[in-house]
């Protein structure tokens, strides 16, 4: 006689509980990475948009400036190119004394030969910060992991 082969009711629960509880796993990983790849994402995004008013100080041959609004959270670049940082990542940033028109605004401004008036913003999130370094003498936008804020 021959006897019926297959999987029984136990075993197919029992794999159907592994895929459950390794898809729960997989979704609380990916979602504990989000807020550090918000963060990145960011600090690219005003590091390329900063890149961009240098680049755009060049070519014109006209001074253009970058202005970063801690208050507001926005950002705004030449050519009406604007933005802003999403509210979960706190902004520190620190620009040339006269290139701030008033508190909490944070400007930095290129000149046609690519210097700068140098500056600093600081991205974080949490117990992760980026580190964006405008060079005064060269324009240079440099983007470095930073320690966060106590």
């Amino acid at each position: 006689m021959r006897q019926a082969r297959g999987f029984s009711l136990l075993e197919l629960l029992v794999v159907i509980v592994l895929i459950a509880a390794t898809t729960a796993m997989a979704a609380v990983a990916m979602r504990s990475g989000l807020p550090g790849q918000q963060l990145r994402n960011s600090t690219r995004e005003l590091a390329a948009q900063i890149r961009y008013t240098r680049a755009q100080a060049i070519v014109t041959g006209k001074p253009q400036v970058f202005t970063l609004d801690t208050r507001t959270r926005e950002w705004l670049a030449p050519d009406r190119r604007h933005g802003q940082v999403p509210a979960a990542i706190a902004i520190h940033a620190t620009a040339a004394g006269i290139e701030q028109p008033s508190a909490g605004i944070a400007a930095i401004r290129f000149f046609p030969e690519g210097a700068s008036t140098g500056g600093r913003i600081t991205l974080s999130r949490e117990h992760a910060a980026w580190q964006l370094d405008v060079d005064w003498l060269t324009g240079q936008v440099s983007m470095t992991r930073a320690e966060a804020p106590p």
